[in-house]
């Protein structure tokens, strides 16, 4: 069976590289990091305008009704570019979750402005000295007539800045268990909240603290039935998992570029580092690495969109594969740049924060281990914890 892109996508995404390219590759992301957003702003526009935001969403939407395989040139091609932004969190997570859950009111305000570019969502799941299990979860949302009051804290909320939306989880009934828990939209421009700003590895990747003190949203905010969030939640971590590997995938891709070029013009005792064993063998590592997270990418993209009887294990498993090779390419890389790789005149840099920042993103690697034992019956499935 061949999981490779076909011509269709692979011309979009020469479209999208081309674009990038022009828009100067990893500029964007150097100057987000020292708080010039223009050139951000800019691409978010053009990406836009090539359709990148419309691609997974119905055509009664705007968008055309694509699925998760055509996102992966796109995702790719953001990962390569290490950009800033909320375009994993908004197409990979928040559409597949509204697209399958979300009500007639909720897909008519939200969808329409997601492909045209002009919504944004991230996820506000994390809080103080909690976990991305259901007991980490005590965010309290006390039922209230027609409105639901939110008062407590969420924290490391990616790119809260940047969002128009959160998607964030509750607890609208007693318990720590999954039962109770409720999925929730906060439009940001409608509240009064309280932001403080969080470091990161990642300099692109912005974190922040958000704190509800009695905030009051509409009921109509509320994705699929009161008490059932949880597995809506679990739904949504398949479809961001299966970009997340293709974003890494993309990432990986530049670094191997990178290494193998650095190696030709970098001479040490009169010729090329390439023609050395030990810089050769890391190089060829790295790009067998590459191959084998893109082909496990492209699987679990596949079997998510045709919702495959093994699509958590392979999601995950590309995920975690990903991840892994994602930061040993990274971290290669600073060895065979030597010196050089530690400042911050190249890119070396950019790609060992992404893939440090993506490693644990939405549930820590031992989590997403232990998930993966279970979808494959090596185990029970109640032994494990959840994310």
């Amino acid at each position: 069976m061949d999981f490779s892109l076909s011509e269709e996508q692979e011309m979009f995404r020469g479209y999208v590289n081309k674009y990038l390219n022009n828009m100067g590759h990893t500029k964007t992301a150097r100057e987000f990091i020292k708080g010039d957003t223009e050139s951000y702003e800019t691409i978010v526009s053009g990406l836009a305008e090539l359709g990148c935001t419309s691609i997974n969403i119905s055509e009664e939407y705007g968008g055309m009704e694509l699925g998760a395989l055509d996102l992966v040139p796109v995702l790719e091609e953001l990962g390569r570019s290490v950009l800033p932004g909320l375009y994993l969190e908004t197409n990979s997570f928040a559409v597949p979750v509204l697209e399958k859950f979300g009500s007639e009111y909720q897909k008519q305000k939200y969808l329409p402005a997601i492909a045209e570019g002009s919504q944004t969502f991230s996820i506000a799941w994390l809080e103080p000295g909690g976990s991305y299990q259901p007991a980490g979860i005590q965010m309290t949302a006390s039922l209230e007539g027609d409105f639901i009051r939110l008062h407590g804290t969420k924290t490391l909320v990616p790119d809260a800045e940047l969002a128009n939306s959160l998607i964030l989880p509750v607890r609208t009934g007693g318990g720590k268990g999954e039962g109770g828990i409720s999925l929730v939209i906060v439009d940001m421009a409608d509240l009064n909240i309280t932001m403080l700003k969080q470091k990161n590895i990642d300099d692109s990747r912005h974190l922040a603290e958000i704190t509800f003190d009695n905030v009051e949203i509409s009921q109509e905010q509320v994705i699929g039935s009161l008490h059932k969030g949880w597995d809506i939640l679990q739904e949504g971590l398949l479809a961001i998992n299966a970009a997340l590997a293709s974003v890494m995938v993309g990432g990986m891709e530049a670094i191997v570029g990178m290494a193998a070029e650095y190696a030709k013009i970098r001479e040490q005792f009169g010729q090329p580092i390439g023609r050395f064993q030990a810089v050769k063998h890391k190089i060829v590592d790295m790009k067998v690495d590459l191959e084998m997270a893109r082909s496990l990418a492209y699987y679990a993209n596949w079997a998510l969109e045709n919702e495959s009887e093994d699509q958590v294990q392979a999601i995950i498993c590309a995920r975690l594969f990903a991840a892994e090779a994602y930061n040993k390419a990274a971290a290669n890389n600073i060895q065979i740049h030597g010196g050089i790789g530690f400042t911050e005149e190249i890119d070396c840099h950019l790609y060992v924060k992404r893939a440090r920042f993506y490693e644990h993103y939405l549930g820590s690697t031992q989590s997403y281990y232990e998930k993966a034992a279970a979808a494959l019956g090596w185990c029970e499935p109640e032994k494990v914890e959840q994310f």
